[in-house]
């Protein structure tokens, strides 16, 4: 987590998108996740103008396919979910390929992919564009309860000491002899994943007191400067477009 960015593009600090304040980016990702959601599935033609919002804004903060591709996999879970449903879905049915799938499952499934896919990108380009030490300042500006920007700021700094200890525990198992592909191994993998979360507390309970006894009061300071007006009109018109995109929508259905 050294990089300069939560989602290091080699682009930090030199768009406009990178330079606007992390609350106004923070608000205006929420926005558009809620005004997609909103939409009715049935307008394939709004999602089709938001996939172009999302382009529009990634050319801007000049972020390429090629860091984002990898990265959209964590959807793959919902994807699942998604091919599954015109089977099992009642309803009318329609014949695809010698296939008869469920139309309010097809739907169920669309909405879940398009809404799903435009979500990880808005939260993608959050973290392309936003710094890893102005994410709590952020939260703090915007009045978010100070256990959950504690919370925010000690996961960003540990998680990757934590994943660093994780692969060194790895790498002695290997070195030992373990291979976890095999099937019987699964115990031994349980074991040291049980062992990575006592480490974790353990450790979590020795850098807590540390932080008392530095005077930590629980919540973190909100630093820098707010964000002008001028910078929350430019960085809402994004989500601004959507909600019009949004409301055109449910007055067309």
């Amino acid at each position: 987590m050294n990089s300069a960015t939560l989602g290091d593009t080699g682009t930090a600090g030199t768009t406009p998108v990178h330079r606007l304040p992390t609350e106004v980016k923070i608000v205006g990702a929420v926005l558009f996740t809620f005004v997609v959601v909103a939409t009715p599935r049935e307008a394939m033609w709004a999602f089709a103008l938001y996939f172009a919002i999302i382009v529009a804004v990634c050319a801007a903060a000049r972020i390429q396919a090629s860091w984002l591709m990898p990265r959209m996999l964590i959807e793959v879970p919902f994807l699942v979910l998604a091919v599954l449903l015109p089977f099992a879905e009642s309803g009318d049915r329609v014949e695809v390929m010698g296939l008869s799938l469920s139309v309010p499952g097809l739907y169920a499934a669309w909405g879940i992919v398009v809404k799903g896919t435009l979500g990880v990108l808005a939260s993608l380009v959050l973290a392309a564009t936003t710094s890893v030490q102005d994410l709590p300042a952020g939260l703090s500006r915007l009045h978010i309860p100070p256990l959950i920007t504690t919370v925010v700021l000690l996961m960003l700094r540990y998680v990757g000491i934590l994943a660093a200890e994780g692969r060194t525990m790895d790498i002695a198992r290997r070195s030992r002899g373990d291979d976890p592909r095999m099937f019987h191994r699964v115990g031994a993998t349980a074991r040291g994943v049980g062992s990575l979360f006592v480490r974790a507390y353990e450790r979590g309970e020795r850098v807590h007191w540390a932080m008392l006894s530095r005077g930590f009061t629980g919540s973190v300071p909100a630093t820098g400067s707010t964000a002008t007006p001028a910078a929350w009109v430019v960085g809402l018109i994004p989500a601004v477009l959507a909600g019009t995109v949004c409301a055109a929508a449910w007055s067309a259905s």
